[in-house]
This record gives C-alpha cells, sequence and structure tokens, in this order.
C-alpha cells in the first residue's frame, strides 16, 4: 500500500515498536522520523493537535522522565500554548507513536484506530 504516512517514533519505545510492526504488517511504508532528534515544530504541532480531534493535554507522555521532571503542577498551571512550546522543545514530552497520514493525526498506538484508519483510501 503506498502511503504518504509520516510516523514520529523513539526507537527506545516498545508502543512505537508496535505500531511500526502493526505498520509493516499491512504493507503500509511510513517515513520515520525520530522523535527525540526532530521533533514536531510548533507548526507542525498546531496543525496536528487540530486534526488529530484530541487536546494539546493529550498529547502529552505524562509517564516519562520529560513529564516528571515538569511536574504535574506546572504541567496543569500551564497555558496550551506553553504545552505547544514544551512538546517542541522536548520530543520526549510528546505521547508516542505520532502517526500523520494527510489531513488525519493518530496520538499513541492503537490497533483499532489504525485499523480505521488505513480501512479509508
Amino acid at each position: 500500500m503506498k502511503t504518504d504516512v509520516l510516523m514520529l517514533s523513539y526507537s527506545g519505545c516498545g508502543t512505537c515498536k508496535k505500531a511500526l510492526q502493526w505498520l509493516e504488517q499491512h504493507g503500509v511504508d511510513a517515513r520515520v522520523r525520530p522523535i527525540v532528534e526532530q521533533p514536531p515544530t510548533p507548526a507542525e504541532l498546531a496543525k496536528w493537535i487540530a486534526q488529530s480531534g484530541v487536546s494539546v493535554r493529550k498529547w502529552l507522555n505524562t509517564s516519562g522522565q520529560s513529564y516528571r521532571a515538569l511536574g504535574k503542577e506546572k504541567v496543569d498551571a500551564a497555558s496550551d500554548a506553553q504545552l505547544v512550546e514544551w512538546l517542541a522543545a522536548d520530543g520526549k514530552l510528546v505521547k508516542r507513536p505520532v502517526l500523520v497520514r494527510g489531513s488525519r493525526v493518530l496520538v499513541g498506538f492503537k490497533p483499532e484506530a489504525y485499523e480505521e484508519l488505513f480501512a479509508s483510501p
């Protein structure tokens, strides 16, 4: 299946590995971008957060070291604009993987969401 698919992934992330395996098993050829070395830009985040249909807070990797370093209180007090700045500055703060296909964006890996995304042309 030839599609224009971008996956922002971290090589040490088990969930990312599962998502990449799913794509491979379903014949989806995705460009993989290392999220730590090349985090999403503020412009990409503005576009992708809107396209994902979830709030910026759902983009936070709440189980990671970067989130713990900031602290829940600081994150809770931050504006959406501040969160976008932090996400753009630290790829490990972003919930992974991020899959971009056209105007559709998925954050995290749920096989049923991938099924639905790739069932439609």
